[in-house]
């Protein structure tokens, strides 16, 4: 297994695993592979140092999260439960229609409006092709019940 750091044309930067070099560069020219942040699916490799895990080779034992990791991951988690209680009090929700809607704001079809839905990932894709602006958010389940 190997792991690469990838860019999508719009800058952001992550990491994805590969099974060989040749997998990686046929899903990525597949266009297989999106940016986890925006959905892109224009996706190339970043600068960087390869891992490799060997064969045979046992993998470092994990290490328990620092004080800090569980406090920034505390921390992000409130955060994106704000933002979705923000997206749900200000946004209408068009759920599975979300691409179709997008793109009727997008093309002036219909007045400018928030809204927030679900899409596949290849709608997704395609709305990014289309120069359509949107944000794939984490949406994290609740924790109320």
């Amino acid at each position: 297994m190997i792991l690469f750091d990838l860019k999508c044309s719009k800058g952001h930067v992550f990491e994805a695993w590969f099974r060989d070099g040749a997998a990686a560069e046929r899903q990525i020219a597949g266009r297989k592979v999106a940016c986890p942040q925006c959905g892109n699916s224009k996706i190339g490799k970043a600068p960087m140092a390869p891992r490799i895990a060997g064969k045979g080779k046992t993998a470092a034992k994990p290490q328990p999260p620092s004080r800090e990791m569980v406090a920034m991951s505390t921390k992000l988690r409130k955060e994106l439960g704000e933002l979705r209680a923000k997206v749900e009090a200000n946004c209408d929700y068009v759920g599975e229609k979300f691409a179709e809607e997008a793109r009727k704001i997008h093309y002036g079809e219909t007045d400018p409006r928030s809204i927030y839905g679900e899409t596949s990932k290849d709608e997704a894709h395609a709305l990014a092709d289309e120069g359509v602006e949107f944000a794939r958010i984490p949406w994290l389940p609740r924790h109320d019940s």
